[in-house]
Order: C-alpha cells, then structure tokens, then sequence
C-alpha cells in the first residue's frame, strides 16, 4: 500500500500534486491542508475527489470529519491532536475509513480498542513536512512495535510515515508494515511522476 499526502511548495500547488500522485500509480490520496479553513478546503477538496474517482483511487481527509460526511469522501485521517477515533466513528458510522497517526504501541492499542481502520505510524526520520514532530522512530521502533501487535493479537494495516525516500523501502518493508506514506520527498524528485512509479513497483514486488 502507498498513501499520498499533499503538500502544497513553491512548485506544486495541493491539486498538482494529487495529479502527480494519481498520474504516478498511487491509488491512495489524503488530502491534508492543515492551516487552511473548511472554506479553502471544500473546493480544493470536491475537485481532488473527483480527480480520485477518475483513477478509481482512495480519497482521505485529514482531520474534518464534518467534510468526510458533507462530500461524501472514503474517509477521515485523524492526528493525535484531532478528534477522539471513538467520537469520529460514533458521526461517520462504520461505512468510512479511520486512520489514525501512532507513534507508540500504546497509541495503536488504542487506536484499534477505538475502531481505528489502519495506522499510520511515525515518523520514520525527521521530516519538515510536519510541524510538531512526534519521536522518530527507525527501523527498530517499526520492529517493535509490530512484533508487540502481534503478540497482542492487534491485524491492523500499519502505513510507515515520515521522510521516507525510495532507498528506505525494502529494509522498511522487511519490519513486517504494510505500506508506506509519502508526500516531500515525491514533489522534491526531478521527475514526481517518475519517482512515485518507480516507488509503486517497489512496494508491489513485496506482495509477491
């Protein structure tokens, strides 16, 4: 699995870079524009889902739970500062997916006790996507905390997120996750579409 998170830079702006996402193979978009207002976001929003609908892709938004249900998306991405998953799931009902961001075993234990659909987990490295970074993680905190999961008897889908490059996929995927989430490092490439192509065959060679 590979998730796309938009980001807006000087080169793209917030729907470029779900073009270049969809244009690239990914099948998986979350639109997060975490400074704007539910009235910046809607158009931006009712737009990057019809483009998701073209390519018969996911479309996720972060945080407002309020738009999951107005726009008729997939489903909601909640932060560990945005609404309880409990609450969210309580509004949505069980036909949306909920993610929600863990960066211990102990937010995924809750996440999944709360009805959370998957996980996604990090960061990885440091990344200036982010404001407010959690503790990085590494190779040995995915490592841990899927060996604890499984212990535990917990199956959700675990997606590594936080300034993840290409080269960083095989050991990651050798932690025992199930996919990964990218945003900089796609729009950063020479080539996004290129690049997210080429990161799409990576992770597809690991189901085989």
């Amino acid at each position: 699995m590979v998730q796309f998170i938009t980001h807006y830079t000087d080169r793209y702006t917030y729907l470029d870079s779900v073009r270049i996402a969809l244009e690239g193979g990914c099948r998986w978009i979350q639109l997060r524009m975490k400074e704007a207002s539910t009235e910046e976001i809607i158009p931006i929003a009712k737009e990057a889902m019809a483009m998701c609908r073209k390519h018969g892709a996911t479309f996720i938004i972060d945080d407002h739970v309020e738009l999951v249900k107005l726009l008729g998306a997939d489903g909601v991405h909640l932060g560990k500062n945005d609404m309880p998953i409990s609450e969210a799931r309580r509004i949505l009902g069980k036909n949306f997916i909920i993610g929600g961001t863990a960066n211990t075993f102990e937010d995924v234990r809750m996440h999944a006790e709360a009805g959370a659909d998957y996980i996604g987990c990090g960061p990885f490295r440091f990344t200036t996507t982010k404001k407010n970074l959690s503790p990085v993680l590494g190779l040995e905190g995915y490592t841990d905390i899927v060996s604890k999961m499984k212990a535990e008897g917990i199956n959700l889908p675990i997606v590594a997120i936080g300034g993840i490059t290409k080269e960083d996929i095989p050991s990651l995927m050798k932690t025992g996750i199930n996919g990964i989430a990218l945003s900089g490092s796609i729009l950063r490439a020479e080539n996004p579409i290129e690049e997210m192509k080429e990161i799409i065959t990576i992770i597809e060679s690991w189901k085989n």
